[in-house]
């Protein structure tokens, strides 16, 4: 049986050449057919499985030289949906791909930025898209091109962050200012989007919606991410840097958290989004980083990315999925339906005429293979449900792991100005580091020199003097540590080990220069011993060259030990200056912790005593406002104040105001109860409402005085009853203990009584609205009009009666023809005033018809129509009056109103004349005859003449006083217009009866005369 083992070498090298080489074309191919179908024209969304091709061929090639290589090729400038969807793919390549795509995708950043500055210029919607998401493609290469310790997709820890954020605040600060701008275009890109999502006809269940929506998935991922790093840094900044520098900071965070939170709040209701991410939640309110332990409440939001559950379907014109596992490129369906032979079998045959075990066993396997392939397909998905319920369990080992990193920083922020102080006292002991490395370095050579001695007798005898040269510099150096402010206990423990392994190995250097010297005393011993037959002269010299030797080995001895005793005693020196250092750092560090405790306890202290002083504050507030009270109250039972008096009308204006100042009242309290530190609005509030109660009081005594016995005294006892409720309201606020019980609803009940009593003593005119007047109007003047017709209709006295009727006419229809509803409600009291001109006008001339007919029917009096006569004038007069009050000086209406009120005077005196003429006529006057009266009889009848004349006198002074005290009433009642207008109006009197003309009337004295 053949082996594949005997294939000579070229021909296998030919062999995997053509593997790889189909290799490469297949990858090739499959790359182009994914892009060419991820990046098209068409509305619709990148499908996932095309773009997770992409991704997976820039790790094989480790990589984006083959994507930017066919990407290259396409018409960006020709259509904006292409433009759109290869900034989704190259978004998502850089997120994604493997960490040598972004130094690829660098490479085109200027093509990139031309592509934007092109779309930027041209008005269409994904045109607009196109130019802001290259903007942020660019801003995001160059950040993580600047910052390589964070990758494309942000996920990095805290601990990487702050290594990135370094030291140097400067460049903590532009950091910030960097993530910042970051943010802004994320957000710049989401906002377009979703305005144009909301003015289009799409939806985000359409592909047009979806093509717009794809995108923002990786911006929701980027930033979730961008909102954590700027919370972290931000609190850094508030650490190192005053508030007032990181002002604009705060606010440029303050919006973009709100915009941040309605992106995401939008992004959730969209059904797009719910099946495919899962977005995070933020805070209702931005992080208050004026205060360093708000750290503690934050958590990252973290975006969670579901299992895709239902498999995609592909495409009819899809390729076949990428193998795992490198194997040839032949199918499995060519090698089921017919066998390949090998390259060796092509050259030379196949062994015996056919096929050998090989082909067998090859086949065998790529079944296998096949079999191995599909359960390692089952098994990635498998393995890709396990992962991401290991992502969502490491989202919530993330979260905990928060939280132990707040209180941590709480720990760090406890310590925050021991670390502040002690870091000038780092950058003191800098210095004294160096010098400290320079005696190391020379205690160094010393140990090499020593070294050096121990190698050689002779070499520690040249080097003894450097020897002590090296100490007397060792001991200068030691001075100077011994000025140092602060030495670490490891530097301590270290030197401390170091003296004792340079005493040990000293000791074991003596030891043996010990044995060496006994073992040449021992060698000169045995010489001498050899020697002693020698020759004396010999003998002598070897013995004096010998002695030589020792006594120059005895003072070696004594000098090396010497120098040990002065290493020692250093070694010691050292350690008692450093052992003093220690315990000065730790006296030091007790300092600053009793000053950092009573620190805190000092600013306890003024937050206590801030309390103190408020409440203090408003005590004496709400004391000056029970004076003010107590004060009212008093001049209500005043007997100086009953001659104050005051109107309804301006009550009910103060009743009003009281009310709404206790409600600002009840604000400011709940404030105050939140707030304690804070009560200028309950104080200010407080100041309103004992000025407007007060008011209230005094005028609603005031308004008592003149009001009916009954309202009086409700509304003097609602007064009181006011003043004690409010005092014991302000007497609750002044007590801490019932401080929160503390309730104004008492105070607002009677004040609403006062309001209604005030609202009952107003004027009952007042109670007809506005609107009413007009119509009013308007019906009176039909009335008076009426009875004016009515009284022409029944006249039948004179001429002079049918022209007086007429001109009244005319009087009554130029007032009330020129007005409108709206200047009546307009000028509701002087209507009030035109309405009883009119009404008076109409009944004078109703009654001075019925005088006249009772005059003629000799059942009246003659005063009765010279009174009449008299009330027409005055009502005319009034009706002009009121007219010329708002009617214009070069109006003619109110010329010819003027003229037919001079007629109605003239023709009313006309009337009086008539009438006085035709009682003449009508009357047959009795001629008085006295001839046959006797002279006591006249005399008696002059006494009864006389008599009846005091009484006539009595009674008209008592009709002049009676006629006095009406008019006195009438005046008071003027004003106020009765309920019933229809009660004023005399009664209609019954048909005047027939009378026979005044022909036939003399006529009949006549005849009755002879």
């Amino acid at each position: 049986m053949n082996s594949i083992k005997q294939v000579p070498t070229r021909v296998k090298s030919r062999r995997t050449e053509a593997n790889l080489g189909a290799e490469r074309e297949h990858f090739d191919k499959q790359q182009l057919s994914s892009i060419s179908k991820a990046i098209n024209s068409t509305e619709t969304p990148v499908k996932e499985k095309h773009a997770r091709r992409i991704i997976l061929g820039t790790h094989r090639e480790k990589g984006a030289f083959t994507f930017w290589s066919y990407a290259l090729g396409f018409p960006l400038a020709s259509s904006s949906i292409l433009s759109w969807k290869f900034c989704h793919v190259l978004h998502k390549v850089l997120r994604d791909g493997h960490r040598n795509v972004l130094q690829d995708c660098m490479r085109h950043h200027g093509s990139l930025v031309e592509v934007g500055k092109l779309w930027t210029h041209l008005h269409d919607r994904y045109g607009q898209l196109v130019a802001l998401y290259t903007k942020l493609l660019c801003t995001k290469m160059e950040f993580h091109a600047k910052h390589s310790e964070i990758p494309p997709n942000l996920e990095v820890t805290d601990e990487v962050l702050e290594r990135t954020a370094g030291t140097d605040i400067n460049n903590v600060f532009q950091l910030t200012v960097e993530v910042f701008d970051y943010m802004d275009t994320e957000l710049r890109l989401a906002e377009t989007v979703i305005r144009q999502l909301n003015t289009s006809i799409a939806i985000s269940t359409l592909t047009s919606g979806q093509c717009r929506l794809a995108p923002l998935i990786q911006v929701i991922q980027d930033c979730s991410h961008l909102y954590h790093f700027t919370v972290k840094l931000l609190f850094k900044l508030h650490a190192c840097l005053p508030a007032d520098t990181l002002q604009g900071h705060r606010d440029r965070f303050h919006d973009q958290f709100h915009s941040l939170k309605t992106f995401f709040n939008k992004a959730r209701d969209m059904l797009y989004f719910k099946r495919l991410i899962q977005i995070p939640k933020l805070p209702d309110a931005p992080p208050n980083f004026l205060h360093a332990a708000s750290l503690a409440k934050h958590v990252k939001p973290v975006v969670v990315i579901p299992d895709e559950d239902e498999p995609e379907q592909q495409d009819d014109d899809d390729d076949e999925p990428e193998p795992l596992i490198e194997v040839s490129d032949v199918s499995t369906s060519s090698l089921q339906t017919q066998p390949q032979l090998d390259i060796f079998d092509q050259a030379f045959g196949p062994p015996n005429g056919g096929f050998d075990d090989r082909d067998l066993q090859i086949e065998s396997l790529k079944r296998d293979l096949e079999l191995l392939r599909a359960e390692l397909e089952r098994v990635k998905a498998e393995a890709q449900r396990y992962i991401t319920q290991l992502k969502s369990q490491i989202n919530s080992l993330e979260a905990e792991l928060e939280e132990q990193r707040a209180q941590k920083q709480r720990a760090l922020v406890e310590n925050e100005q021991l670390r502040m102080e002690l870091e000038a006292t780092r950058r003191r002991n800098a210095e004294h580091e160096k010098r400290s490395q320079a005696t190391e370095q020379r205690y160094n050579k010393l140990k090499e020199k020593h070294t050096e001695l121990v190698a050689s007798h002779a070499e520690l005898l040249r080097k003894s003097a450097d020897t002590v040269k090296m100490l007397s510099a060792t001991q200068q150096t030691q001075e100077e540590v011994e000025r140092t402010k602060q030495q670490l206990s490891f530097e301590v423990d270290r030197i401390k080990q170091e003296a004792d392994m340079k005493l040990e190995e000293q000791k074991f250097e003596m030891d043996k220069l010990k044995r060496d010297l006994e073992e040449k005393l021992a060698e000169v011993m045995r010489i001498k011993a050899t020697l002693q037959s020698s020759e004396k002269v010999s003998v002598h010299l070897s013995m004096t060259a010998l002695q030589a030797e020792k006594e120059r080995l005895m003072r070696s001895v004594t000098e090396k030990e010497a120098e040990l005793s002065s290493l020692r005693q250093a070694a010691q020196v050292q350690q008692s200056s450093l052992q003093q250092e220690r315990e000065r750092n730790n006296r030091e560090l007790g300092e600053l912790q009793s000053k950092l405790q009573e620190k805190v306890s000092q600013d306890n202290k003024m937050k206590q005593k801030l309390l103190e002083e408020q409440f203090a504050l408003l005590q004496g507030t709400i004391t000056e406002a029970e004076s003010i009270i107590q004060d009212a109250a008093a001049k209500v039972d005043d007997p100086l104040h009953i001659r104050c008096t005051s109107s309804p009308d301006y009550l009910i204006s103060r009743a009003e105001a009281t009310l709404g100042s206790i409600d600002k009242v009840k604000k400011g309290h709940a404030d105050y109860l939140s707030n304690m530190g804070d009560a200028g609005g309950l104080l200010r509030a407080l100041t309103q409402f004992s000025h407007l109660a007060a008011d209230t009081i005094i005028n609603g005594s005031a308004t008592a005085h003149m009001a009916p016995t009954d309202h009086a005294d409700r509304l003097t006892e609602n007064c009181r009853s006011c003043a004690s409720q409010i005092l014991d309201y302000l007497k609750d606020l002044k007590a801490k203990t019932t401080l929160q019980r503390a309730d104004p609803a008492s105070v607002r009940i009677i004040v609403q009584k006062i309001l209604h009593l005030g609202q009952e003593l107003r004027p009952k005119g007042t109670d007809i609205r506005q609107d009413e007047l007009g119509d009013l109007v308007d019906k009176e003047m039909a009335a008076t009009s009426a009875a004016i017709e009515e009284a022409v209709r029944r006249i039948d006295v004179s001429d002079e009666h049918l022209t007086l009727k007429s001109f009244i006419l005319t009087l009554v229809s130029h007032t009330g023809a020129a007005t409108i509803k709206e200047f009546y409600a307009r000028n509701s009291r002087w209507t009030e005033g035109l309405i009883s001109a009119a009404k008076a006008v109409g009944w004078g001339a109703t009654e001075m018809v019925e005088s006249a007919d009772k005059v003629v029917l000799h059942t009246g009096k003659y005063e009765e129509l010279i009174v009449c006569s008299h009330e027409i004038a005055a009502s005319t007069a009034q009706l002009v009056a009121a007219s010329k009050v708002k009617a214009d000086r070069s109006s003619k209406k109110l010329s010819v109103l003027q003229q037919a009120s001079r007629h109605v005077n003239e023709m009313a005196a006309n009337v009086v004349a008539s009438t006085k003429t035709g009682q003449e006529h009508l009357e047959d006057k009795d001629t008085m005859d006295f001839s046959g009266m006797s002279l006591i009889k006249l005399r008696k009848e002059e006494m009864e003449s006389q008599v009846k004349v005091l009484e006539l006198e009595s009674q008209l002074e008592n009709e002049r006083l009676r006629l006095g005290e009406l008019r006195k009433k009438h005046y008071d009642l003027a004003g106020v217009p009765s309920e019933q207008p229809a009660i004023m109006k005399k009664p209609a009197l019954a048909q005047k009866p027939s009378v026979p003309p005044k022909t036939m009337v003399r006529s009949m004295k006549t005849k009755g005369v002879c």
